[in-house]
């Protein structure tokens, strides 16, 4: 089948849009064509110039989201837009996020074509309400946890058109490193050293004060660790990492915190990390950054929030805690930060979890088989 991805911006800014980068080369892979319709210039665009039919770009920013006021001309200007590929081929539209329904909805009435949207966002705020309606239109909707489609469903949206197909990654891309000493020695880390990492978006809603609170209480029995932080603002200025150093430096660990900046590779920070958190304190749809971890070896925390809990299962619920609760972020910090030498085979248990549940190759099989019984449908 033919499938026209919307992709506002194809560019290395969060693990959505490296999901839909990963998936569409797959399915390219799998004899799809793909054809991808975007608005800006990102730095995935050599990317999708790999595997893709076309590349095509559209004037008018198909992205709205709260602040957008929704008018008749924002209407006439998405079915203008649409109207100028109602002869490009496809057979359905898949979009990456809820945001850019409106525009997807114009070009599948005017291309006759289902659309697909992929809900990798929580629920949206009340004011989207207003143009709520748009998405009404779509065929179908893929989650990336049961507690997306679940926030979704409570929106008014039929639960069976919404199916649940969990994020995954490539895990012989993410692997552990074949010599964890080595790869200490090129980071200029010292072998007793204990490395806590964050990789992700510097904003608000990943409670990285909760974080930092946290190592500064593990600071008063654990002198011998770095935390690290890979990543840059996405909603934020950079006034909130200058706010984090602040608080570093008020809870006396300054010298202990390091900002690292965007990564273009982070898997070398996973593997060199002794334990990875990722401390959201509002709703996280999934939390790719703690498959990718668990799939380099390195155990994850995650906050019992959104569809966090639905990663770590089984013996790795003790991984858990509560959000905005620096004492108990600690305290789990305290319990496995000596996994290496209290229990060597975590790592390779944390592996095994993520290619028993999360492998890029099942996210693959269900989003495939959604698009393809609303396209043949």
């Amino acid at each position: 089948m033919h499938i026209i991805l919307l992709e506002a911006n194809p560019s290395d800014i969060g693990g959505k849009e490296r999901s839909a980068l990963d998936v569409c080369r797959g399915l390219s892979q799998r004899g799809h064509r793909v054809s991808l319709f975007y608005a800006q210039e990102g730095n995935f665009l050599e990317e999708y110039q790999q595997f893709c039919d076309h590349l095509v770009k559209v004037n008018q920013p198909f992205k709205v989201d709260y602040s957008t006021p929704v008018t008749i001309k924002l209407f006439r200007n998405f079915f203008g837009e649409a109207f100028k590929f109602r002869k490009n081929p496809g057979d359905v539209v898949y979009i990456n996020q809820y945001h850019d329904g409106i525009f997807a909805t114009a070009l599948g009435l005017v291309k006759t074509i289902p659309v697909v949207c992929h809900l990798r966002h929580p629920q949206p705020q009340i004011l989207y309400k207003r143009w709520m309606i748009a998405l009404k239109f779509i065929r179908q909707f893929i989650a990336v946890s049961e507690q997306t489609q679940s926030e979704w469903a409570n929106l008014g949206f039929r639960k069976d058109k919404i199916a649940v197909v969990y994020n995954g990654i490539n895990p012989n891309l993410f692997l552990p490193t074949p010599d964890f000493f080595l790869s200490r020695k090129n980071w200029k880390i010292t072998q007793d050293s204990k490395i806590i990492s964050y990789l992700g978006r510097l904003d608000r809603e990943k409670g990285l004060e909760t974080l930092i609170k946290a190592c500064a209480l593990l600071s008063s029995n654990y002198t011998n660790f770095r935390l690290l932080i890979a990543g840059k603002p996405c909603f934020e200025t950079s006034q909130y990492q200058r706010d984090l150093v602040d608080l570093a430096k008020d809870l006396g660990i300054k010298e202990s915190v390091e900002f690292l900046g965007h990564l273009n590779n982070q898997i070398p920070l996973y593997q060199v990390s002794d334990v990875t958190v990722l401390p959201s304190r509002v709703s996280e749809p999934f939390g790719r950054a703690i498959i990718e971890s668990m799939s380099c070896g390195i155990p994850a925390l995650g906050s019992r929030i959104g569809g966090i809990p639905e990663i770590l299962t089984g013996e790795f619920k003790g991984c858990l805690f509560e959000p905005d609760n620096e004492q108990d972020l600690s305290d789990k910090l305290a319990s496995i930060i000596h996994w290496r030498e209290d229990d060597p085979q975590l790592g390779q248990r944390c592996r095994h979890h993520v290619m028993d549940r999360f492998t890029l190759d099942n996210v693959i099989d269900g989003v495939e088989q959604v698009l393809l019984n609303v396209g043949n449908g």
